[in-house]
């Protein structure tokens, strides 16, 4: 049993080792099931979840738990979270967040094995290119609620005022790891709104960045992304980032999770997003 949401990146990058586990062991006994339980309201939403069923691949069975049902009944708290349960019905081992995929495998070949099948000894290689030692800025929740529950406030003095629209003023941007807003936002409970002029600045060390976001009353709207005081270009650019002219803009639609920066290595960077009006972020991520 797999607990996950669509726009966890952790969830996200679990995924193709669960794909895989799946093709190789299904026929030998392997049932995984998807618990979808919602971070973000907009996870609740049917088309949503099943948009990103397809987009990931996802072939094994997926169970709704908007109301936290079966979260709750396992006391569970983090996403992802796998719980493997043997051919009694009991739960055998547990494994939360990313990583350790090699002992989740041999023990759903051991289980596989004792409920009687033959399986193949191969462990599934999946090259991680990952080294979470290296990432040192931590997920940035926006929104006057969700920031306040995970402790990320913004770097403007201004802070957060709900559900008004407050003018940003040009910042200095003095602590790395820190998002500072510029021109007009709508501040939500869970995350910020584009209105006019609207910047976000991120001083950052990773290799990756993602934003959790959306088009908010609008169809779809743009965002410019540089780095380090530059159009960024196609060394950087994520794989939502179309890059021309010097120039690098990502297409917001769908509230998901959207790649904008990929770069080869490790290391710290300034990133501006210009954003269009009705951008609508959630948080950033990190990889």
């Amino acid at each position: 049993m797999d607990f996950w949401t669509y726009s966890c990146i952790n969830c996200i990058r679990t995924t193709p080792y669960l794909n895989s586990w799946w093709a190789k062991y299904h026929n030998d006994g392997l049932v995984i099931v998807g618990v979808h339980t919602p971070e973000f309201q907009f996870e609740h939403n049917l088309t949503n979840v099943e948009a990103a069923v397809r987009r990931f691949n996802i072939t094994y069975p997926v169970a709704l738990d908007n109301n936290y049902g079966t979260w709750g009944a396992y006391n569970n708290q983090y996403w992802p979270a796998d719980y493997i349960i043997d051919a009694n019905g009991n739960v055998r081992y547990a494994h939360f967040g990313e990583g350790d995929y090699a002992t989740t495998e041999n023990v759903i070949r051991s289980l596989l094995e004792q409920a009687g099948y033959t399986v193949n000894m191969t462990n599934v290689n999946i090259t991680e290119a990952i080294n979470f030692s290296m990432i040192r800025t931590p997920e940035l929740y926006f929104g006057f609620l969700t920031s306040q529950e995970h402790q990320t406030p913004i770097g403007d003095p201004q802070g957060y005022s709900p559900n008004k629209t407050v003018d940003y003023p040009v910042q200095n941007v003095s602590r790395n790891n820190t998002a500072y807003l510029e021109g007009s936002w709508y501040s939500t409970p869970d995350g910020m709104v584009s209105v006019n002029n609207s910047k976000i600045i991120l001083v950052y060390s990773a290799k990756n960045v993602n934003i959790v976001a959306s088009a908010y009353g609008v169809n779809s709207t743009t965002i410019s992304v540089g780095i380090d005081g530059h159009g960024i270009n196609s060394s950087y650019a994520g794989s939502d980032v179309i890059v021309q002219n010097g120039n690098g803009t990502a297409l917001i639609g769908p509230a998901r999770l959207y790649d904008i920066v990929n770069a080869s290595g490790y290391g710290t960077h300034k990133l501006e997003i210009d954003a269009a009006p009705g951008m609508k972020i959630y948080t950033f991520t990190f990889g």
